[in-house]
């Protein structure tokens, strides 16, 4: 592999720098894998089409229907404790979907603010990826747009996030090191 070539064959661009990464990159692989989902019913038509997104892109991936587990909150605030309790009960990563839209009151900035927080708590105590699919926008327009519409489907995207997260653990796990990189590269992104 030269140092020009995107680890896993991935093609990698955008800012800041328009050239391939280097270190380990995790793969979209869903075999074996058991994903649990918390999807948050407030906002129910916007998680939904979150959620068929993401169902969509790991079953693509390789996950098979009886390793994936779909539990759903009241709402976003909600979703953490289920964040938790889904990766303290086994599953490899956990995929939070949901959608928090803006209002009149500051309501929006504590629900938000928190659900993310716990998220990432969640993630961080099981060491288990756990996955911030829940929209922040400002109008139900803007959600829907994010949730299959002219921006794509971020619960697709979140569901690639679990997988990747998963298989880089994984190789992580296993002691993998990043390709050599030659030193004018920079510092190594990982090393065992």
């Amino acid at each position: 592999m030269s140092s020009d070539t995107p680890v896993g064959g991935k093609p990698v661009g955008g800012k800041p720098a328009d050239r391939p990464l280097k270190g380990l990159v995790g793969e979209v692989r869903g075999e074996g894998v058991h994903v649990g989902i918390a999807a948050a019913r407030f906002n129910g038509r916007v998680t939904q089409l979150l959620l068929d997104g993401a169902l969509e892109r790991l079953r693509a991936a390789g996950v098979e229907q009886s390793n994936l587990t779909v539990v759903w909150a009241p709402g976003a605030f909600e979703l953490p404790l289920l964040a938790q309790t889904l990766a303290d009960g086994g599953a490899d990563a956990v995929i939070c979907l949901g959608a928090v839209i803006r209002g009149e009151t500051a309501h929006f900035d504590f629900v938000a603010g928190e659900c993310a927080a716990g998220i990432q708590r969640a993630a961080l105590d099981a060491d288990v990826p756990v996955i911030f699919g829940v929209l922040t926008t400002d109008t139900l327009e803007q959600a829907l747009a994010r949730a299959g519409g002219e921006h794509g489907n971020k619960g697709a995207d979140s569901a690639e996030a679990a997988l990747e997260m998963v298989d880089l653990l994984r190789q992580l796990a296993r002691g993998a090191e990043a390709p050599p990189q030659d030193s004018s590269a920079g510092p190594r992104l990982y090393k065992a």
